[in-house]
């Protein structure tokens, strides 16, 4: 996938239906780099800075979370820099990593989504020291 240019400042990676990766943005200023999401694998954030890379653009400073759903959350445990959200949805993303130590609910989620499922293939870890 290829990171798309809206101005000489902002890109966004595009939406992957096939596995629900959302959108990525991504804005450069003159001092920081801020990401918005951090998608919703290890995979996918690797792949987002690789577009980065391939535009000479350094990895994101802070990458702002919009929201707590898996597909936004997910790629955190592999981010460059600091991760800021909404104290809200740091109380959502506190109890969804406690769920995740339970491989029933791990199950769950893969059963319940098949795009989860897509992404997760091959017993990828979800976060650093859980699987499925």
């Amino acid at each position: 996938m290829e990171l798309k240019k809206i101005t000489s400042r902002v890109f966004y990676y595009p939406h992957q239906p096939e596995t629900d990766r959302p959108m990525l943005a991504y804005l450069n200023g003159d001092k920081i780099a801020l990401a918005i999401d951090a998608g919703n694998s290890a995979d996918h954030v690797d792949e987002f800075y690789k577009s980065l890379e391939i535009e000479d653009l350094k990895k994101p400073d802070f990458t702002v979370i919009t929201h707590w759903h898996w597909d936004h959350t997910f790629g955190m445990h592999k981010i460059h820099g600091l991760s800021i959200a909404h104290h809200k949805t740091n109380e959502f993303l506190k109890q969804e990593r406690a769920k995740l130590s339970d491989s029933a609910y791990i199950k769950f989620l893969i059963n319940d989504d098949e795009c989860l499922a897509r992404e997760y293939v091959d017993n990828k870890r979800i976060l650093n020291n859980s699987y499925f």
